[in-house]
């Protein structure tokens, strides 16, 4: 008898209690709906977003130390790979309905981490038990005995939580292996490219199924030329690497039938028209002639590829940026721009979470990448490749995927 197909994520939300999944940047990637309901918000106000920013401290209470306390407890998780549970806080939260109205609020939180196989900490599991009842309990009429039943609860609580945590364990584990298998089906090697070394890289976001929308495709032209791109479709999960999947095998036949990359851009902006969830995907192409020594480009909201020749210096291909997929209503044709190139350059194609960063602007993303770039281009694509993601990316990982292509000219 075969196993039972689980839906993980139906369990994770039907869980008793408060629980969240956060990433190590305390980035909100998912919450049960107990969770949901007594925090008193909705799944679109939490994911995604900055715990401190959904819940601030209470500015009319200067002695308020929930926040320090709670995000040094989280902290403390990733940096160790250990559980960490806090003391009893009290953490007040403002009214989603009345504006500047703060309710008192008091929480016993345990923070637990989620290990990948490389033992480091992927993911924070945040399990929260609501205790005000219990502190007000304790001064009221009868407040002994509703103590004693609201502790035994406390302390039921706090058994499930440790099966909690070995549950989403394995769910996690589980997971991993169906995204890394859908990954692989979908992201391949590249093939031979002839004398020029081509380097490929996907660096999933820290989150449940390290699977995104992010993409690269090389693919052969007539005469031996190339086309490369890359693309990023909007959201996380299974989902996003569906749409993901569709847009570049219809991108991959656009630019082996059209005349140049705006012309496949224009053919994939169409069909995007026509895909759930393809709204506001962003892709950029490029096709290089070797014949010419030319790069001719066109991009979709995608930031600009970087050429950077045998001096050092490093130009970034911005001269035929466009809107990003199914972004206007009415259809128009798309730019391109056109660049050449010396013998030994290096062209690089990578998807915004090598470079964006949530508290500074891209250019900053940008001058790091040029700097990295200027110091390792002599080196080989595959070593080059990796330079750039250890010098760009930060340790704990990023909440957005990123893909790499590295090509010696």
């Amino acid at each position: 008898m075969g196993k039972p197909l689980i839906d993980y994520v139906a369990v994770f939300r039907a869980l008793p209690g408060m629980v969240a999944l956060l990433t190590p940047d305390l980035i909100y990637a998912d919450a049960n709906d107990d969770f949901l309901r007594l925090a008193g918000r909705t799944r679109e106000q939490l994911l995604g977003r900055y715990i401190f920013d959904v819940f601030p401290e209470n500015p009319n209470d200067p002695a308020a130390a929930g926040m320090r306390e709670t995000r040094e407890s989280m902290l403390r998780v990733v940096d160790s790979g250990e559980r960490d549970t806090m003391a009893l806080l009290r953490y007040d939260i403002e009214d989603t309905h009345r504006p500047g109205v703060w309710r008192e609020h008091y929480w016993s939180p345990v923070n637990a981490p989620v290990l990948g196989p490389d033992g480091q900490v992927t993911l924070v599991v945040h399990r929260v038990e609501e205790v005000t009842e219990l502190i007000h309990a304790r001064g009221g009429p009868n407040g002994g005995a509703r103590a004693r039943v609201l502790e035994a609860e406390l302390y039921t609580r706090a058994r499930e939580l440790q099966e909690v945590n070995e549950r989403l364990r394995q769910a996690h584990a589980h997971e991993r292996e169906v995204a890394l298998a859908l990954q692989a089906a979908m992201l391949p090697a590249p093939g031979p490219t002839g004398p020029h070394a081509t380097a490929v890289r996907y660096r999933p976001a820290v989150g449940a199924l390290n699977v995104c929308g992010d993409w690269y495709d090389l693919v052969d032209l007539p005469g031996d030329n190339l086309a490369i791109a890359v693309g990023d479709v909007v959201g996380h999960g299974l989902a996003a690497a569906c749409t993901m999947g569709q847009l570049r095998s219809a991108l991959s036949a656009a630019c082996r039938v059209a005349d140049g990359p705006a012309q496949a851009l224009e053919a994939l902006g169409l069909y995007a028209r026509f895909v759930e969830g393809a709204e506001a995907t962003t892709v950029v192409t490029t096709f290089v002639d070797w014949d010419s020594h030319t790069i001719t480009y066109s991009c979709a909201g995608h930031p600009p590829p970087a050429l950077v020749h045998d001096d050092g210096t490093v130009t970034f291909l911005d001269q035929a940026t466009d809107p990003p997929l199914a972004a206007r209503p009415e259809h128009l044709p798309r730019p391109q721009a056109r660049t050449g190139f010396s013998e030994g350059a290096t062209l690089v194609l990578y998807t915004d979470g090598l470079i964006e960063r949530r508290d500074e602007d891209i250019y900053t993303g940008l001058a790091r990448l040029a700097d990295s770039l200027a110091h390792h281009r002599h080196s080989a694509p595959e070593v080059l490749a990796d330079a750039l993601l250890a010098d760009l990316l930060p340790a704990t990982g990023t909440t957005d995927d990123t893909a790499l292509v590295v090509l010696r000219l």
